[in-house]
Order: C-alpha cells, then structure tokens, then sequence
C-alpha cells in the first residue's frame, strides 16, 4: 500500500553481515506475518499519516527513531539454538521473536546456522530484579517494602527494589550490592530503593537511590560495562557514578543537595519533580554530558529552585592531635587541628577500617568534639570540616584505642607520726592486671624525684620523714593485655608540709 511504514525496518537499520538472510514469505510461520493489533487511534494515526493529511513536521516525527530502540545487543548463535529458545531467554515477552525475526531476516526460526550474529533491541530485553543485603545495622534502622509497615533491618537480610529504608536518631546502616558496592546510611536518613536491576545478555546493571531526607555515603565498584548506571536522586539533582567514592546531602528543610567527590568523578544533573519531564541520563550516558562534572576533592551545592552548582573545592582533611592517646576517660573525645575556612567538624565512628559498620556519628562547631561512652575494644575515627556553605571536605581516618581505666588518688599525714601516706585505686573494666608507680618530687615538672618506686602491686605507698615544703606527686597505672601496654597516670597533686 503507498505511504505505508514499516517501524521495525524503519528503526532497526540494514542488517549485519553474518545474518540470517529472509527466504519466501510463505516460509515464515502465519504468526510472524500477521500485523500487530492497533488501537482506533493508533489506526487513525496511520492512515492521516498514509493520507498526508499530517503537516510535514509531523510526519518527520513519525519517522523519527527512538534513541533506545537503536540500541542493540548481539547474541552469537550456538549449536541447536532455536529463535524460540532465545526469545526465552533473552526477552521480556518470549513472543516479541516475530520482531527478532523481521528484524534479522530470519526465514527458519527453529533451525538457526551456529556462529550467526543476531541484532536483539535492548529495549526488549529481559530486566532481571537485583537484592541488597545488609551488612551491618546499629541503633533504630528499619525498613518496609511500598506501603508497607516498618520492619528493623537485620544484618544478612535482603533488600529488593521498592524497599524504603529509614535510620532514626543514632542510627545506621549499611547495605551491599551484588557487585561489592556499598551504600552507608548515616543517621536520619530515608531513601527508596528505586531500581536494582540487571539487563539479560548484556549483564549491565541499573541502580537507582532515590533520596529523601538526610545523608548517604557511597563506595561504588567501577563499571565495566557502558550501559551499567548507577544513581543517587534527591528532589533537586541526580548524581550519576561509574565507581568512585562519594556522599550526598539532601536537607529537606532547605531543599538544598550538596554532592561532594572523595574519588573519581560524579555527574551531577538537575531532577525533575514531574517523572514524564525527568531529565536524568540514560544508561550509558557519558558523565561528560552532564551538566556539571564534579571530580575528586571537589563538591557541588544546589540550592532549592536554582541551577546545578558549580563545582568547588573542598576542605582538606583535618588531623587528629595526640592521635596515639588512648581513650580512657570516661567520655570519648577528639582534639583536631583546626581547618582554615571550617565552620564545623564532622566526626563518625566505626567498628572496621572502612567504616561500614558505623556506630556514631557527631558534629561539632569547634575542633574539640565530645563523642560519650563507648565500650572498651579498637574502633575508628573519620573527620572532617564542613564549610560556610555546608559541603563537607575530605575525609581523613584513623584508629582508635578505647579501653577505660579510672584511677583515683589521695594523700594525708598519718596522726601522732611523722609519716606521709598515698593511696589510689584503679575502677578497672578490662583485663589484666595493674601495677603501679609511684613519683613524689619537689617540682611540679617531677624531675629529678625523691620518690620513683615502680611495680607496686597494692594501692598504697608510705613516706617518712619529710622535711617542710612543697610536694608534687602522682601515681600511673601500667597494665599489660594482648601483647599491648596501657598507662595512666592520675594528675600531679601538691601538698605543703609545715612540721
């Protein structure tokens, strides 16, 4: 019939050298010939497009393919491979081999010559669902798949796509992809799920993280496929990565997105609230393409309602003073060396390397920051600055040693004698035991002591015959645990004597 369009021939191009060349018709099974049904409008459609009763700029609109139509995949077909048996494997709708067939002129679908290439449009391949497993969870995470209830995350469950996740005040948790990516939930988060999924033949995979309230930290697995996406949204920017290390900030009260880069390279798009006019990258998007490339050391802040934000440096890496003090008092605390430019300090800490098991996480607006109690064991600490903009610099980590030993001490003359005595006591969580030594000086440096007796083992020592003045003392307890050394020493204490 004139001005008739055939759209798998129109968008599918000529076919590859090695296809499957199309003999009579007649050959074709009856259901391969037989044209797809329409609906009234579609057939109206066509036959005002047949009739030219469409403007010219419509009809060019017609004819043009759909980027992701294009796009094809390439199977090589083995020894006793039927067209059928590809289809149910390879498609979403095993029927859809009749446009395989049109597509690469297949004449005898159930006797396939091995080794031939055959196109198959990504669009019809199959999605396979991926999961999530937690790996770590610690104080109020919960989650629940669509609408509904809340349910506690628990370490080896399984996530899927339309699960929500949510985390309370001083709580975390962190999950793990199938490929070894991880997504680190901070408290006061809340995030969808949205997409986990892994096209048939080709293997790309699709992960999308829609962000609605607070904080995540990503350690993506680099992409090894061109088409392979990884997503994290907020209501204002679509951060994309193809591995690289990274975090995202959605203040809801603000309806500001900070993005900021540790490793590799993010790009970072506006979102559309209307799904219809998103405008996020496709799969295989270059990050190049997007709106702002924001690579490491870098971040990028988008304010509610305005252009993406250019990327900007962040912050370096605070250092920790005294960064071998072990944590013995009763409340764990951090002096860092203050950052040029920092109006606040953020500090995490977790029971592994990498922090994937995070189990505090506080902000401070000076380098003196106060984290609470914290059981006796090996932890570490993650800090940074975060400047007047709110975007958070470079990490910098370290290992932390937390073991709690409270010593006290007194002293007082002994009535009717002209002895001095000292005691102390040690409130000792850990094992091991403790030994003490003792030191009484005339300065309050204590060089050059009087009195320097080491390995005491009960908790008290005795000085005779004092002549009158002043005197500085204290007394440190030494333990041994686990082939290590731990000591502290009470503060200096002073005393007059006036015989």
């Amino acid at each position: 019939m004139p001005g008739r369009v055939t759209l798998s021939v129109a968008l599918s191009g000529p076919a590859p050298a090695g296809s499957a060349a199309l003999a009579d018709p007649a050959a074709v099974p009856r259901s391969t010939r037989r044209a797809p049904a329409r609906s009234p409008l579609a057939r109206a459609a066509a036959c005002a497009l047949a009739l030219g009763l469409l403007p010219a700029a419509g009809r060019a609109e017609a004819r043009k393919p759909n980027p992701q139509a294009m796009e094809m995949a390439v199977y090589v077909t083995q020894p006793g491979d039927s067209l059928y048996d590809i289809a149910t494997r390879y498609l979403r709708n095993p029927a859809d081999w009749t446009r395989v067939a049109r597509l690469n002129r297949v004449s005898a679908p159930r006797r396939l010559q091995p080794g031939t290439s055959l196109r198959l449009p990504v669009a019809l391949l199959r999605q396979d669902h991926l999961t999530a497993r937690v790996i770590a969870t610690s104080g109020p995470a919960s989650h629940a798949f669509g609408k509904e209830p809340m349910l506690p995350l628990v370490v080896g469950g399984t996530l899927v796509e339309g699960d929500r996740v949510q985390t309370g005040e001083n709580g975390f948790a962190t999950l793990e992809l199938a490929d070894g990516s991880h997504i680190v939930i901070p408290p006061g988060a809340s995030l969808d799920l949205a997409t986990l999924r892994q096209t048939a033949l080709t293997g790309s995979t699709d992960r999308v993280v829609n962000l609605h309230r607070g904080q995540v930290n990503t350690e993506v697995t680099k992409a090894t496929r061109k088409d392979d996406r990884f997503q994290i949204r907020s209501p204002s920017v679509v951060a994309g990565v193809r591995g690289t290390s990274f975090r995202v900030n959605y203040d809801g009260d603000k309806g500001s997105t900070a993005v900021e880069v540790i490793e590799g390279a993010v790009g970072v798009d506006a979102a559309s609230r209307a799904p219809a006019a998103s405008v996020a990258p496709a799969p295989g998007t270059p990050l190049a393409a997007s709106t702002q490339l924001v690579v490491a050391r870098h971040g990028s802040l988008t304010l509610a309602g305005g252009a993406v934000g250019a990327p900007v440096a962040l912050l370096d890496a605070p250092d920790l003073r005294n960064p071998g003090k072990v944590q013995d008092d009763e409340t764990v605390a951090f002096d860092l060396a203050p950052i040029t430019g920092a109006h606040r300090y953020h500090v995490q800490i977790g029971r592994d390397a990498g922090l994937l098991d995070l189990i505090r996480d506080t902000r401070s607006d000076g380098p003196h920051v106060a984290i609470g109690a914290l059981d006796d064991g090996t932890y570490f600490a993650r800090f940074s600055a975060i400047d007047e903009h709110g975007l958070e610099g470079m990490p910098s980590t370290y290992a932390v040693q937390r073991r709690r030993l409270a010593l006290g001490a007194s002293a007082g003359r002994v009535e009717g004698t002209r002895d001095y005595e000292f005691r102390w006591f040690v409130d000792q969580r850990s094992a091991g035991s403790t030994r003490f030594r003792f030191v009484l000086a005339t300065s309050e440096d204590l060089r050059a002591p009087l009195v320097d007796r080491t390995d005491i083992t009960n908790g008290e020592a005795v000085v005779t015959d004092l002549p009158k003045g002043v005197y500085y003392w204290t007394v440190i307890a030494e333990q041994f645990d686990g082939g290590k050394y731990f000591q502290k020493a009470s503060p200096v204490q002073s005393f007059r004597l006036e015989w």
